[in-house]
């Protein structure tokens, strides 16, 4: 592509409070990993490559493999597969409607299997067209441990996931603004086609009622996986997901693994958009954010390479690349652009295209009018 690279790599160093040195952190867990969301680094991983049972964990890929292929305002029908399936379910009936949408927030919050597979049954086709999606999806992401073998995570030969997987799964779907405002609900309340009250769903994450900042994510248990936990939290504008498979603790973990890397690896703005280069005539084009130990702060390196004029993207306005290594290993790469360049106008890339949010909002806005319905007509009654 006619790169070259400066030969000039510089440290970087920040102006922050001291921390102490990481310590040791153990859980009762089988497996474990705990994961900075908007960076995607692996802070922490114990057997986190073994790949095991993940139980109703599962419904995180299901949940966002339908975001991603389905379309939010349509109604899925319940057929009699769904309605038979056994272990947990939200009591779907025969032939019941109900938005993708809604759908998704029973299968999230009280981990419907009869959900599940009326979700697969609608967006993949099939049961089996939706889990060739979702392992592509595994594939796509990387996910070198993890098999799907069903959408709803009962026990079945040759469907495992790995915690450092799950770790790099749970952040990607966080990064969806559909998938994370399912997950953080504490209660949904949804229409319901068989009575004249509505469903109410209560979400089974304790963590969401018992830690400070906590916004997800997902419960497991079968009898061969036991107990699997996914939860999510935010302090001070950082996200972090913890993962433990076959915990018997695994509330108390949880908390502490979250403390824990909050604690330890705070995220850093190691750049921020509009910043100039020093000796060069480019601009930052994005922010770049990572998670760091104290001591790894002043081993933070940056490089520039710069594109050949003859390239495309030189010729749309990129002028390079600003790369980002901590112990020689490449964390990040931002691109520049010259001092007051057009380009660096431009809003940085969206999680969901206009088109999937519009839908979302659409959804949503059934949803509201069907309440606004039924609340008029419980008025009315009273006021007669």
């Amino acid at each position: 592509m006619g790169l070259w690279i400066a030969s000039l790599i510089w440290g970087t160093s920040f102006a922050t409070p001291a921390f102490a040195a990481p310590k040791p952190i153990h859980t009762s867990a089988n497996a474990s990993a705990l994961v900075d969301v908007k960076s995607g680094r692996l802070l922490y991983s114990e057997n986190g490559d073994q790949s095991m049972r993940i139980a109703s964990l599962t419904k995180i890929m299901t949940a966002i493999v339908a975001i991603e292929h389905g379309k939010l305002s349509d109604h899925v029908k319940t057929s009699k597969t769904a309605v038979g399936k056994e272990g947990s379910s939200i009591y779907l009936q025969l032939g019941e409607e109900m938005t993708l949408l809604n759908m998704l927030y029973g299968l999230m919050l009280r981990s419907g299997n009869d959900a599940a597979t009326a979700i697969a049954e609608h967006v993949g086709g099939s049961e089996e067209g939706f889990v060739h999606l979702m392992n592509a999806k595994a594939e796509m992401l990387g996910l070198t441990h993890t098999q799907f073998k069903n959408p709803h995570g009962l026990d079945a030969e040759g469907h495992y996931s790995s915690a450092n997987d799950l770790a790099k799964l749970t952040a990607y779907a966080l990064r969806n603004p559909v998938f994370a405002e399912i997950v953080s609900t504490k209660v949904k309340s949804v229409p319901n086609p068989h009575e004249k009250w509505q469903y109410s769903w209560a979400n089974k994450n304790k963590m969401l009622a018992m830690y400070e900042g906590a916004d997800g994510v997902k419960t497991g248990y079968t009898k061969k996986a036991l107990r699997c936990l996914v939860s999510s939290a935010t302090r001070n504008g950082q996200q972090i997901a913890a993962v433990t498979l076959n915990d018997r603790d695994d509330w108390i973990d949880h908390r502490h693994m979250l403390d824990w890397g909050f604690k330890y690896y705070p995220l850093m703005e190691v750049a921020s958009k509009g910043q100039t280069l020093a000796g060069y005539p480019y601009a930052v084009g994005n922010s770049f954010y990572y998670p760091l130990a104290e001591e790894e702060r002043d081993m933070l390196q940056s490089r520039l390479v710069v594109l050949d004029m003859a390239t495309m993207n030189y010729r749309l306005g990129e002028r390079g690349a600003l790369e980002w290594y901590l112990n020689d290993q490449k964390i990040g790469s931002i691109p520049v652009y010259d001092i007051g360049s057009a380009r660096m106008s431009l809003p940085e890339r969206k999680p969901m295209s206009d088109a999937a949010m519009l839908d979302y909002k659409r959804a949503t806005m059934e949803r509201d009018s069907f309440i606004h319905s039924i609340t008029s007509v419980i008025n009315a009654l009273f006021e007669m």
